[in-house]
């Protein structure tokens, strides 16, 4: 199947070709690093990863760009309440962000731009407008000119008059068209400036995309990934102002993320976006800003107080990239649900093999996947079945919702063979069997990997007193024993319950009982 991924621009999915052969170009709008990271600043690091991981694995060389905005009304309004420097606010949550994302597991992002080390090539670009007619100074300001550019509403499907109406008059009410925006802005006294032709002042926001794509990705490349909020105005605005000035397509894929919201409340976790006076913030948006003071959202690192880094991206993945995240508490825990099953599939793996499932060799190109084939012939041809149709649903728009319920089928055909052979008992000996078994979870890391799931084994913490623990248990466990061999089973039924209601699952296996935690 070839690989198909939905054009906001063209509104369809389109086959998936490259500007350069063989190479791939991504830009992500990054965060404005003015407070802790949020559950929703993750979403789309998150896809974008994924998507190139799996275009990684299918040959390509991937150059993955995600900036850091390090200067904003935000950040100046933010540091004069905190009475610090933009500079200091801007570093300490910027590294909050890195310890973030790598805690989420996104290592694929070659380049983290910050604004602030682009404003010559931002300057050159407004300079660019200026003298082709795109753009007018206006008292220290400088404004592109929306009815200059015969697309403009292109890529959001709006007119002018529509866009109009979603604007908010700026302070410089002296604009041609209330739609024009802002290139540069007059710095006010106090505030960060730059020296520039038109006077002292600092970048709009859309400028700063536009500058450090260029001169990382080049005039035009290939995926502009971000979320849906961000179709109008930025996105429109930065395409506009690209294109003017170099007379090329800016981008040939608008990859745009569905948003966070809170369980099935309107808005998105972490609020709306608000720079430079570019949008209106209505009351549907004020209540979604409330949410970024919800539990999780205020801040990841609380989140992952709660729920281990690896569930809450499995939870990301779980739908369509396009559609909306019903963000709770409840909806992560169902999630868990599902990823114990594969927690408890490794721990029988490493029973029966004696290797590790996170130290299986698994191939990191499409090409040089596991060889499926042997003994029992049945079992092989259901798994390349399987990875056939996770592919399938990669390759259709990185359908990774589809992809995760492929992994949960993989997972019940290895517990299949297992039980089938019994292979965590008296079949461990069959090696032809054991090592059918150890293909099969290969394909499984191979796969699960392209989700940048099950990659390695999760921290547990070890409490001060997990020795008393563990005594306790061997001796509820020997107590059970003993009422099972008398046949008291009401005695070993109540225990089992009982060590259920403290979130303890008891496994009765020939060589013993085996508990966890969850």
């Amino acid at each position: 199947m070839t690989l198909r991924i939905y054009n906001t621009l063209s509104r369809k999915k389109e086959d998936f070709q490259t500007m350069k052969p063989g190479k791939v170009g991504i830009y992500l709008c990054g965060p404005t690093v003015y407070k802790h990271a949020h559950i929703g600043h993750m979403v789309g690091p998150v896809i974008i990863d994924t998507i190139a991981r799996y275009l990684k694995y299918n040959g390509y060389e991937v150059k993955f760009v995600n900036n850091i905005t390090d200067i904003d009304d935000k950040l100046i309004n933010r540091a004069a309440e905190l009475n610090t420097t933009v500079e200091k606010l801007a570093a300490e949550m910027t590294q909050d962000y890195f310890d973030n994302l790598e805690t989420m597991g996104v290592d694929t992002i070659t380049d983290f731009p910050k604004a602030t080390d682009y404003i010559p090539a931002m300057q050159e670009i407004i300079q660019s407008l200026i003298d082709q007619g795109y753009a007018y100074p206006l008292d220290g300001d400088v404004y592109f000119s929306a009815e200059a550019d015969k697309k403009y509403g292109c890529l959001s499907g709006r007119k002018i008059e529509e866009m109009i109406a979603g604007t908010r008059v700026e302070a410089n009410d002296k604009k041609k068209n209330p739609a024009d925006f802002a290139l540069w802005k007059k710095s006010r006294p106090g505030e960060p400036a730059w020296d520039s032709p038109w006077g002292p002042g600092r970048p709009g926001w859309h400028i700063e995309c536009s500058a450090m794509s260029r001169k990382l990705l080049g005039d035009s490349f290939d995926i502009h990934g971000g979320g849906l909020d961000l179709m109008f105005p930025h996105h429109e605005n930065e395409r506009a102002q690209s294109e003017c000035c170099t007379g090329k397509p800016y981008v040939r894929y608008w990859v745009h993320n569905g948003l966070m919201q809170a369980s099935d409340a309107p808005g998105k976790v972490g609020g709306q976006h608000d720079r430079h006076g570019d949008v209106v913030v209505d009351q549907e948006a004020q209540e979604a800003d409330k949410l970024s003071g919800s539990k999780g959202a205020a801040s990841v690192k609380e989140l992952f107080a709660i729920h281990p880094p690896e569930l809450v991206r499995l939870f990301l993945l779980s739908t369509h990239y396009r559609s909306p995240i019903a963000f709770s508490d409840e909806n992560i825990q169902e999630t868990g649900k599902g990823i114990e099953g594969f927690y408890r599939f490794f721990e029988t793996f490493e029973r029966i093999t004696d290797e590790s499932f996170y130290d299986l060799l698994t191939s990191e190109k499409r090409e040089q996947t596991v060889a499926l084939e042997g003994t029992p012939s049945e079992y092989f041809q259901q798994l390349s079945e399987l990875r056939q149709r996770f592919l399938e649903a990669m390759d259709d728009d990185f359908n990774t919702g589809g992809a995760i319920g492929i992994l949960f089928e993989i997972r019940s055909t290895l517990n299949a063979l297992i039980h089938s052979q019994k292979l965590d008992g008296e079949g461990k000996q069959n090696e032809e069997m054991v090592e059918a078994l150890k293909t099969g979870a290969s394909l499984l890391k191979e796969l699960a990997n392209l989700l940048g799931v099950f990659r390695k084994a999760p921290e547990k913490e070890q409490a001060a007193d997990d020795g008393l623990v563990n005594q306790l248990m061997e001796l509820v466990l020997e107590i059970r024993k003993d009422a099972r061999a008398s046949k008291n089973w009401d005695i070993a039924d109540k225990i089992r319950e009982g060590l259920a209601a403290c979130q303890i699952t008891v496994e009765d296996r020939p060589e013993g009982s085996l508990w966890r935690r969850g």
